[in-house]
């Protein structure tokens, strides 16, 4: 009678596989896509993963940072790398994956600012802007240290328009940020003081000799200059406020003449002008 042998038992300590070991698999690197810096890190997954021996980005060796026992995680910090797609491959000591695609893309350029127009306003805010240069989506705009308000960028990104806020008389830095940069609007912005307005001269009348001293009474009159009959008035100062300027008139010619008060914003005539008598 013939006897039924079974396997022998394989020796404590060792391992027997059924199959011959096959080269690992990958099914994804996460996330398929990265800066050309490098740097960053991916996860790979997979079968048979480890012990890897090396992980290639499109032929450049990629660091590796973490493997599970089990073989099925990689994470590796990517190398730089050119521009485009990539396959990343997993080594090991029996053989080297397939490879799966991986993109390198560029960074963002960026923005760039060539003008403004108009390059000053009223430092009430308020005046429309636009700004042209070169990869200005998604920006913000800041004058000094205020945000504009109501930003529009063209689609390619070329041009944006917006409205100023409100700021100080004088020069200011006009700054352009995106998420990829900032740049500066060559020759800023320049907030204007208010153009001058006169509602009365008191008195309205006067010697022709001249040396009579007046009020006018009006708005955004500091740092004027006063003309009675085309001719300056002297000793001209305006209050604090800048609503009463002070002055003398000049000598003139009996009769009705024009009182213009000027100040680097504007000018603004006087109703009802002088009258020399």
């Amino acid at each position: 009678m013939s006897t039924l042998m079974l396997p022998s038992a394989a020796p404590v300590g060792s391992t027997q596989f059924p199959f011959p070991p096959t080269p690992p698999v990958l099914i994804a690197a996460l996330p398929a896509s990265g800066p050309t810096t490098g740097a960053n890190q991916v996860l790979l997954l997979g079968v048979g993963l480890t012990p890897a021996t090396g992980v290639s980005f499109g032929g450049t060796a990629a660091t590796i940072v973490s493997q599970d026992p089990f073989g099925f995680l990689t994470v590796v910090t990517a190398p730089p790398h050119a521009a485009g797609a990539v396959l990343v491959t997993v080594t090991t000591a029996v053989g080297t994956s397939n490879g799966v695609n991986y993109t390198y893309a560029a960074p963002p350029s960026p923005p760039t600012a060539t003008s403004i127009t108009p390059a000053s306003g009223p430092a009430s805010g308020g005046t429309a802007f636009t700004i042209a240069g070169t990869d200005l989506s998604n920006a913000i705009v800041l004058f000094g240290a205020l945000p504009a308000t109501g930003v529009v960028v063209n689609a390619a990104g070329t041009s944006l328009t917006g409205v100023t806020p409100p700021g100080v008389p004088g020069n200011v830095t006009v700054t352009v940020i995106t998420l990829s940069g900032t740049t500066v609007v060559p020759g800023g912005f320049t907030y204007l003081t208010p153009a001058p307005t006169a509602t009365a001269i008191i008195p309205a009348t006067g010697p022709a000799a001249g040396g009579a001293p007046f009020v006018i009474i009006g708005s955004a009159l500091t740092g004027a200059t006063v003309t009675i009959g085309g001719n300056p008035a002297t000793g001209v100062v305006a209050d604090p406020t800048g609503t009463v300027l002070f002055g003398t008139t000049p000598a003139g010619t009996v009769g009705n003449v024009p009182v213009v008060v000027t100040t680097p914003s504007g000018s603004a005539t006087v109703p009802g002008g002088f009258t020399f008598v």
